[in-house]
């Protein structure tokens, strides 16, 4: 069964969120069945039936991320339906490659930019990363499968369109994506707090900024492929910036460098 998270079925919000739970095991079958996108679905925790499991690995087959859930995490995701202890969650958009990210980099005649999310779990967070990657001309974002949120309708929304717009790769193992990376002439930027000023980085080459989770930051065997560590200016009580600020404070650098925007000095104005 098509199901949304919202108390009134017929209100705005309801609508443009019913495509994006699907609820009970013939509805999540027919949805794999189908092709449809699946961005990660949730077994009720202990369940070992045989058609649950099968469907489970049907669904990591094509991609998804499977997890386990207790009841009432599944009764919060479809109130008053019987999920039959599977839930699933839709994309909003099918995920692209990170071959495709390379290839629209080379069809604009620019160095590959992309900006790597090492775990983002809150929506509003990667949405917000997503929407400032696409208004600094970056080439993609790339999340992982495991321990990340996905292209739920929460992260559409905060991307306010920018997911539509910008490629979003997922891939099962981030050091082995940011080898590849270097592999192919790309330099791998971590965003940290005991990292260089950023302002002294030369962005104008391929370049892929890494972005930390909320709490963890960028984990330990991610920032050792990193080729640089840069650090932002802080200067109040609190040691770090917000995911997303951080990202959209780099983005907008990599983009004023690659225009070759000089920075403003009044004195060189004309009288």
């Amino acid at each position: 069964m098509l199901w949304n998270l919202d108390k009134g079925k017929n209100s705005p919000k309801a609508k443009r969120q019913e495509e994006n739970i699907i609820a009970g095991r013939n509805a999540v079958s027919e949805a794999l069945r189908a092709g449809r996108t699946i961005d990660s679905v949730y077994i009720q925790r202990g369940e070992k039936s045989g058609a649950l499991l099968s469907l489970a690995a049907r669904a990591k087959e094509a991609g998804a991320a499977v997890k386990e859930a207790d009841r009432k995490k599944l009764d919060f995701m479809c109130p008053g339906e019987a999920h039959q202890g599977i839930v699933a969650v839709a994309a909003i958009k099918e995920y692209a490659t990170v071959g495709d990210i390379l290839r629209l980099a080379e069809e604009r005649g620019e160095p590959p930019f992309l900006v790597v999310c090492d775990g983002l779990e809150d929506p509003h967070n990667l949405g917000a990363v997503i929407r400032a990657a696409e208004c600094a001309g970056a080439h993609g974002v790339v999340i992982p499968k495991r321990r990340s949120v996905g292209l739920t309708y929460a992260v559409g929304r905060a991307s306010a369109g920018a997911v539509e717009h910008l490629p979003v790769a997922r891939v099962q193992n981030l050091p082995r994506l940011l080898e590849d990376l270097k592999a192919k002439g790309v330099w791998i930027y971590a965003a940290d707090m005991d990292g260089s000023p950023w302002v002294g980085a030369d962005l104008t080459g391929p370049c892929a900024f890494v972005i930390g989770s909320e709490g963890r930051g960028v984990g330990r065997l991610v920032k050792e492929k990193a080729d640089f560590v840069l650090s932002l200016p802080i200067k109040g009580k609190i040691n770090s910036l917000n995911a997303s600020v951080a990202a959209g404070v780099l983005c907008c650098e990599a983009a004023r460098q690659r225009a070759g925007i000089q920075a403003f000095n009044p004195e060189r104005r004309d009288p």
